[in-house]
């Protein structure tokens, strides 16, 4: 399956516009399918693997699906994500048909184990929690440990009815119709891809994590959006102004961080990217919530009640953020930026 280069990203807004402009909410139960048809009719899914000259591409096209609906935006980058994966694995091979996730969370009470194996075949037990798009999806690209206690990516079909599903937890209003609910495994059959601890050790892993720093970029650029088209009426609103203004600094910045992070990847894609991508990921959601802050108190509950794309993004955006580990993560930063040498901050 081979990469297209000149992704043409005007063909995607045009058929992302159909579905940023209904009125009801995207049901990817139903709509999904058909979506992600549209986008494979024309090579949309196959974006530009990180690291290899086109990672700004990619990621623009992250935020684009991102501003016209985050749950899409989900299942979209996890599918684009398992098959730059597959391909980084040299397991491109196994990129079938259909809609693939990759589900990578390891919470302490819920772990995915190998039982069996034969040759590259294995079975699974234990579950799996945090599996977006368990509902919609035909693929999972999944972590499991194996005798030796090591993490493997193994290949796994939904439609296997071995696979128990539990909604019961899944309880969310942000992001509700990514259903990331837990997944049971009952002898589920799955192939194995890669060798054990690749998921982890290739540099794509970094990579990807700011590809869904992106993702809140984008969403953010569009709730922006509606904020600079207010400022355009007019009727003078000076506070509706100052808050465009803090809007555009904020998103300014992040753009340059995104930019810079992808530009210094495609210099050195074989290179450790966890230092620079902590740095754009903290940059990008300190931005996006500034402009979640600004937009909604230039605007106030008007669009929340009145715009149905504008409320699903301002219900999705900040659940879709905790994707970051908040302090946690900025303190990871500043222990690496500790043992940089001095400069990291000159101009």
């Amino acid at each position: 399956m081979s990469i297209v280069q000149d992704f043409n990203l005007t063909t995607l807004d045009r058929l992302l516009r159909t579905f940023s402009e209904r009125l009801q909410p995207l049901n990817l139960d139903t709509q999904l399918p058909q979506l992600i048809q549209a986008l494979q009719a024309d090579h949309l899914d196959l974006l530009p693997l990180p690291g290899q000259g086109n990672t700004l591409r990619r990621w623009q096209t992250l935020a684009r699906v991102a501003g016209c609906d985050l749950a899409l935006a989900k299942l979209y980058e996890g599918h684009t994500d398992a098959l730059a994966i597959l391909a980084e694995c040299g397991a491109a091979h196994q990129a079938e048909d259909g809609i693939w996730g990759v589900w990578a969370a390891e919470p302490p009470d819920a772990r995915a184990y190998i039982t069996a194996r034969d040759g590259d075949q294995v079975r699974l037990g234990g579950r799996k929690a945090w599996c977006s798009g368990a509902l919609q999806i035909d693929r999972a690209l999944i972590t499991a440990w194996d005798e030796a206690e090591r993490p493997q990516l193994v290949a796994i079909e939904l439609s296997q009815p071995s696979q128990g599903l539990n909604i019961e937890h899944w309880q969310a209003v942000g992001m509700a119709t990514t259903a990331s609910v837990e997944v049971a495994f009952n002898d589920t059959p799955g192939t194995l891809v890669g060798k054990p601890g690749q998921y982890l050790a290739r540099p794509g892993f970094w990579q990807g994590g700011a590809g869904i720093a992106a993702c809140w970029y984008g969403a953010a650029e569009a709730l922006a959006d509606y904020l600079r088209e207010h400022c355009r009426k007019p009727r003078p609103d000076p506070h509706a102004d100052a808050h465009l203004g803090a809007v555009d600094a904020a998103l300014y910045g992040a753009r340059a961080a995104l930019r810079e992070c992808a530009a210094w990847i495609d210099r050195q894609p074989g290179v450790d990217a966890s230092f620079e991508v902590r740095r754009t990921r903290a940059q990008v959601e300190q931005a996006v919530e500034q402009v979640i802050s600004h937009v909604g108190r230039a605007l106030g509950a008007t669009p929340f009640c009145r715009s149905s794309h504008f409320a699903r993004l301002s219900a999705d955006l900040p659940v879709f953020l905790r994707q970051s580990h908040a302090e946690r993560d900025l303190a990871v930063l500043g222990q690496q930026l500790a043992q940089v040498p001095a400069g990291a901050w000159q101009l």
